[in-house]
């Protein structure tokens, strides 16, 4: 694992579908304090309001914690509040743009599903890091495609920059993909799904230690 960078350990992600009662400011909160690594704001839907509300609320937070906050897809949204970065999929503005329009000192996160040459790509256009995935069944997007685990050995062995596995993981399967090259793992349901937010992101946290 790249140990030198601050990129490493419990990558949390937002949902509104599981945040439901508390609140995602409420939930991020939680997280924070059981030492979540990244939080990256994830919204599809189309209130733009309410997406605007929401992110400028998660800020604050992850600024007092010093934690790392990613904006999923919306370079817009990310440049309004002044996020510390955007994560970008396939159908997203290009790497360049993101890095021209928020400056050389944000983090660019990619997804490269289950292609390694996206991630090679990625790294040689500037990336901070790179996501594959999925590596597991997962109730939030189960029609991803599936990633095989030698992806994380061959990103270990030739990537200089760190490396996400998402897609279903739980405390029960992540340490093999630690084992395997992950410097992060990216989590939503299997934190944000649990009744106790904070004791869940504990028990990520120990797969690293």
């Amino acid at each position: 694992m790249k140990r030198d960078s601050p990129l490493s350990g419990l990558y949390v992600i937002t949902d509104r579908r599981l945040a439901s009662e508390v609140g995602v400011a409420r939930q991020v909160a939680l997280a924070l304090a059981g030492h979540a690594r990244v939080i990256q704001y994830r919204d599809k839907g189309d209130n733009r309001e309410q997406k605007l509300r929401e992110a400028s609320t998660l800020q604050p937070l992850c600024r007092q914690a010093g934690v790392p906050l990613i904006i999923n897809d919306d370079l817009e949204l990310a440049l309004h509040i002044a996020a510390d970065g955007v994560h970008l999929g396939i159908e997203d503005p290009s790497l360049e743009r993101a890095r021209r329009q928020l400056g050389s000192e944000a983090i660019i996160g990619v997804s490269c599903y289950n292609r390694f040459e996206l991630a090679l790509e990625a790294q040689r256009a500037g990336a901070d890091y790179v996501a594959f995935g999925r590596f597991f069944p997962s109730s939030i997007k189960p029609d991803a495609v599936q990633a095989e685990i030698e992806l994380l050995h061959r990103a270990r062995n030739e990537l200089q920059i760190p490396t996400v596995a998402i897609g279903g993981i739980t405390p029960e399967n992540g340490g093999a993909l630690i084992e395997a090259g992950a410097d992060m793992l990216a989590v939503i349901h299997g934190v944000f799904g649990q009744p106790d937010i904070r004791a869940a992101c504990n028990q990520f946290n120990q797969l690293f230690e």
